[in-house]
């Protein structure tokens, strides 16, 4: 009688949109609300005026609930352990980014994310993933390398987060792989590329084009690339930051209304959960996760 061995993925992308199998999530139970840039920024010097505030179990039930979208989507849930100390790092996008060729280990710039990069190694170590290369030359961070498709990636930095260097650096890396890297600056208050532009699918992506660079723009639509507009408001409150599951799938969140609208006209089956305690708190769904396998393109 043969012995079933468990199926073992093979780590690594070559796009952003295909069928999600495998995805690297954290656990808030060390969550709070602190100046960490300028969405959550924005969050707590309006707050006397908003009246929002934090709240730990409703972002735990916020945070299950999109756990439960991607295990209802046959996505496999890989975690970084809860540290009292690195109290942000379920954020999993920015210490890490993953490539066609393994992980890339980034170089946080904000004090209390600066040793994020120790949990991510550690994962990956302990789950036999490639690590690729390590960001060194400046700090850079995993939302601003954003796989377009397969040959084309756009890195971005801010100048808080990632450094011009850093991510120049990064470019120089997958350029060395035959791929075609674009680097631009973005604007502080959207912190990450991935907050300005994210796949959908194949030549289909959501991007908020009124904030970025007409030259980027006109980059991204030069490759055929199509854009669903994400409206200016709408994306300074994360409504970019959505995560393609592939199979006409999205994971969204209740914020991002006109976009969820636009998307399930096109044919799109949208899950939107509130996620207020997160992106209130400086990040979106694309934000909490990192790809660690998807079909290839």
């Amino acid at each position: 009688m043969n012995e079933q061995r468990p199926v073992t993925p093979k780590w690594g992308i070559n796009n952003d949109f295909g069928r999600l199998t495998d995805v690297l999530l954290g656990k808030p139970e060390f969550y709070r609300w602190v100046e960490a840039g300028p969405l959550i920024g924005r969050t707590l010097a309006n707050a006397h005026k908003t009246g929002v505030r934090f709240d730990r179990q409703l972002a735990m039930a916020q945070h299950a609930e999109m756990v439960s979208i991607y295990e209802e989507n046959g996505v496999r849930c890989h975690y970084l352990p809860a540290d009292e100390v690195l109290h942000r790092n379920f954020f999993a996008r920015d210490s890490s980014a993953m490539t066609p060729w393994g992980a890339l280990i980034c170089h946080m710039q904000l004090k209390c994310r600066r040793a994020d990069y120790v949990m991510a190694i550690r994962f990956y170590q302990d789950n036999a993933i490639p690590i690729w290369k390590f960001a060194t030359a400046g700090h850079f961070e995993g939302g601003d390398f954003n796989i377009i498709e397969p040959g084309r990636v756009l890195i971005g930095y801010c100048g808080e987060r990632s450094e011009k260097e850093g991510s120049e650096q990064v470019a120089e890396f997958v350029r060395a792989e035959g791929w075609e890297a674009v680097v631009a600056p973005i604007s502080r208050e959207f912190v990450h590329m991935d907050g300005l532009i994210v796949p959908l699918a194949e030549k289909l992506v959501v991007a908020c084009t009124d904030a970025m660079e007409p030259w980027l723009v006109d980059v991204v639509r030069g490759w055929g690339i199509e854009i669903v507009e994400v409206a200016y408001r709408e994306a300074t409150n994360l409504g970019v930051n959505l995560v393609a599951l592939g199979n006409d799938k999205v994971l969204s969140m209740r914020g991002a209304r006109d976009l969820n609208a636009k998307m399930r006209a096109l044919g799109f089956d949208v899950y939107d959960p509130d996620m207020s305690m997160f992106t209130l708190g400086g990040g979106g769904v694309h934000c909490l996760c990192q790809a660690l396998c998807r079909e290839d393109a």
